[in-house]
């Protein structure tokens, strides 16, 4: 464990980005969890639906949906950690998992504080939270992502 990326790594087709995906999804499945015991399931099963024109509830779209998001994000952290002056910083899970509460609470901006009301409000959605969507909960649960997303990143591109 605890193998610092290089380009050359990358280029040669190592794990990262099978590594960085399944992490994005294991992130994801944490995250969801939280916003369910936190109360937010309609965020889930109403709004994450909403944006590709499902009408809810549906839950089960809700959570492929947000597990879709969720991956792709992954690769997102996954390109951060190819960078050299990143690599060093996601060798270890505790320093991945920093770098990726990092990258989670950033990514709340852009993702659920600014995207998601523009295109709830884009796709005539009731309900679409106020620009921007900034909020605690949000803040809590991209967070959550992000330090499991880190954590499990150097783990998993370890063993696979």
């Amino acid at each position: 464990m605890g193998s610092v990326i290089s380009e050359t790594e990358t280029e040669s087709g190592s794990n990262v980005w099978l590594s960085a995906g399944l992490a994005g999804i294991v992130g994801t499945v944490v995250f969801g969890a939280v916003q369910m015991v936190m109360g937010a399931t309609g965020v889930i099963a109403v709004a994450i639906p909403a944006l590709y024109g499902v009408s809810g509830p549906n839950l089960l779209a809700g959570w492929a949906i947000h597990l879709v998001h969720g991956a792709l994000l992954g690769l997102g952290f996954g390109l951060l950690a190819t960078r050299p002056s990143v690599g060093p910083y996601v060798a270890s899970v505790g320093s991945a998992a920093a770098v990726g509460l990092a990258y989670g609470l950033v990514l709340t901006i852009p993702t659920a504080g600014i995207a998601m009301p523009l295109w709830l409000a884009a796709v005539g959605f009731p309900n679409a939270p106020p620009l921007p969507n900034l909020t605690l909960m949000g803040f809590v649960g991209h967070g959550v992502y992000g330090l499991v997303l880190g954590a499990v990143f150097p783990v998993l591109r370890d063993l696979l």
